[in-house]
């Protein structure tokens, strides 16, 4: 059993966006994948916590981006949990090529009670003998975004669709970046920070939501928000250059 899973990677044209480079939606899927495989791996993953009346959510996911690989670049996704505190963990996430650092990410999660939906705390959750990360090797803090948007710039509307559905009935992580880069045009894209992602998730969403994207610029990039119809934020996003 083994603390840290590294995978080999081809950087292939359905990963890839309008640049011919790993896309940042995909980036953050990977992340998702290979955290998802390894759970598996360790006995945590999503059958093994729901026998155990438990299963895991998604916090925030933040990556520091120094390069995206280009279509059919190989590269090295590796992954490993760190100590949990009381009620919520980190996982990190490294991408390399030929031991040079592309992108590192992590991401904040929690287990949550199926019964009643609130957290659980996560002693007991990884397996006793499992010998967990104590130092982090991405320390950057998340951020803290001011949650009023109503003076941002609208971008425009969002449905989600039955395809953005996960297997709880919510709106998939990866979905909501797919939503707000959909948003933006290339040119927009072009002109977007993207050395620092993160994306933090404040409320579910379900198929047929709408979704009202606000931006707004800051001395270190872009903070958008997908605002719900009762007008609280769902999930904010924050691009840095």
């Amino acid at each position: 059993m083994e603390a840290n899973l590294t995978q080999e990677m081809t950087v292939l044209p359905s990963s890839c966006d309008w640049a011919v480079k790993l896309s940042i939606p995909d980036l953050f899927a990977w992340f998702m994948d290979i955290a998802t495989l390894h759970a598996e791996r360790l006995g945590v993953g999503e059958d093994a916590l729901v026998e155990r009346g438990m299963y895991w959510i998604t916090v925030k996911t933040k990556a520091h981006i120094l390069r995206r690989p280009r279509m059919m670049e190989k590269v090295t996704l590796s992954t490993r949990p760190l100590v949990p505190e009381r009620v919520r963990a980190i996982r990190e996430y490294r991408l390399e090529q030929d031991g040079v650092l592309l992108a590192e990410g992590k991401t904040e999660w929690a287990v949550m009670d199926a019964a009643t939906g609130r957290p659980r705390a996560t002693a007991g959750v990884f397996p006793a003998e499992l010998e967990l990360g104590k130092e982090p090797s991405y320390p950057a803090p998340f951020a803290r975004l001011d949650p009023d948007f109503t003076e941002a710039e609208p971008l425009g509307e969002y449905r989600v669709r039955s395809t953005d559905i996960d297997l709880l009935g919510h709106m998939n992580n990866v979905a909501y970046l797919r939503a707000f880069l959909g948003l933006l045009s290339v040119e927009e894209q072009k002109a977007m920070p993207q050395s620092g992602v993160e994306i933090i998730f404040r409320a579910p969403c379900f198929e047929g939501d709408v979704l009202s994207v606000r931006r707004r610029v800051t001395e270190t990039g872009w903070e958008l928000a997908a605002l719900r119809a009762d007008g609280k934020p769902a999930v904010f996003l924050k691009l840095d250059r």
